[in-house]
């Protein structure tokens, strides 16, 4: 028999319907906010006599405040977090850091807007399986995150300025005794301004353990002088101790998250494209493998192609002009032709295929990523969250209009 935590990761990622009427007698419900901060029994709404006394409070720039601080097993089941300041700097700057089991280093710390969906810092309207955001002034995450011996979340205003509001509830359930084959919920961000020519951007650096990739929030900011689609990189997974080939490579970027032929918006319970802003060029998207679970047993790593394409006579332009880019490969009536592996002296220039033939190349641009995953371990030793001037470098201090 399947123990408690177990079932309820599986209902909550495989079943339609969970078991609603079933008896839970070993579980608890409790909720951390301000009106009970501990989560405790019968210790809610103690202030004002029990009318509305509590329902926020300020964090001043450089606090920082614990949304949950519990002991015992259990597992986190849905956080709803809102705040006055929405700006992209200020969603950028605000970290969110996750301890489980007493651990020293986190198991989440990533930038709070890129890790509910607002990428970029940019607060959109957001529904699929994992986060909402339902009219975009909220933050909602449905991610189971168990535990077993203690559970912590903060909170932390990296900003420089003061948030005058925060609100928040974190609900979890209290269990008898922890599943022993539960994984434990990571996520890390990276992000890379520029990335290096010919160099995958990694969206989850090497991690080793068992575990599972459950996926990615990207954020793209393309190079101002780089014409043509941006998102020709496939998506490769190193698993189990590959090394230079991986195990798992896609087709390109829009490809990875259900699309094809470019990149509009849209949203699905897996997938979806949040942003598509022409005027900043920032481009944003989502993809969880959750029907197509990605399990890894020793070690992986995930990666994004560095690579946009454009028609023959505009890359040989921007050759011309001096910008960065390096052709791959072209697609000659149907066929796709290598040029990485031309002999030495090849020149795209004197190359007979016509002018408006596609050309696949290697590009710089700033890419982000939150990387979401489960491990066997509270800890995961990869690098540390970048300090917040990096995070925010590049962003407009208010959302566009559009």
């Amino acid at each position: 028999m399947k123990t408690l935590a177990a079932f309820l990761i599986a209902v909550s990622f495989t079943s339609p319907a969970q078991e609603l009427y079933r008896k839970q007698p070993d579980s608890h419900t409790r909720w951390a906010t301000f009106e009970n901060p501990l989560a405790a029994k019968g210790q809610a709404a103690t202030e004002n006599k029990g009318a509305k006394g509590r329902p926020f409070e300020p964090l001043a720039a450089g606090e920082t405040k614990a949304l949950l601080n519990v002991q015992g097993s259990g597992s986190v089941r849905r956080i709803w977090i809102t705040i006055s300041d929405r700006d992209p700097a200020t969603l950028r700057a605000l970290k969110l850091e996750m301890f489980w089991d007493g651990a020293k280093t986190p198991a989440v710390s990533v930038p709070f807007g890129d890790f509910f969906g607002a990428i970029h810092g940019r607060a959109v309207k957001l529904e699929n399986e994992l986060f909402a955001n339902p009219e975009g002034r909220s933050f909602n995450c449905y991610i189971p995150m168990p535990f077993r011996t203690a559970a912590r979340i903060t909170l932390t205003n990296e900003s420089g300025h003061n948030v005058k509001h925060l609100f928040y509830d974190v609900d979890i359930l209290t269990t008898a005794k922890p599943d022993p084959d539960a994984l434990y919920f990571h996520a890390i961000w990276r992000r890379e301004r520029p990335t290096e020519l010919g160099r995958d951007f990694e969206i989850l650096p090497l991690v080793k353990g068992d575990g599972r990739f459950l996926g990615t929030h990207v954020g793209v900011i393309a190079a101002p002088d780089v014409t043509g689609w941006w998102g020709e990189g496939e998506v490769k997974m190193f698993m189990d101790g590959d090394t230079t080939q991986p195990t798992i490579a896609g087709t390109g970027t829009e490809d990875y998250i259900g699309t094809g032929w470019g990149q509009g918006l849209f949203q699905t319970r897996f997938m979806g494209s949040t942003v598509g802003d022409k005027e900043t060029r920032q481009y944003a998207f989502y993809r969880y493998h959750i029907p197509d679970p990605v399990y890894f047993h020793r070690s992986l790593r995930v990666t994004l192609q560095q690579m946009g394409g454009d028609n023959k006579a505009n890359v040989l332009k921007m050759l011309e002009r001096g910008v960065t880019v390096k052709p791959v490969s072209i697609d000659v009536s149907g066929q796709l032709v290598p040029l990485l592996t031309k002999p030495a002296g090849y020149n795209l220039a004197t190359d007979p295929a016509p002018g408006d033939s596609w050309v696949n190349m290697y590009q710089r641009q700033d890419v982000s990523a939150v990387a979401f995953f489960y491990l066997d371990a509270p800890e995961n030793g990869l690098p540390r969250l970048a300090p917040a001037t990096e995070r925010t470098a590049a962003l407009p201090v208010a959302a566009p209009t559009k």
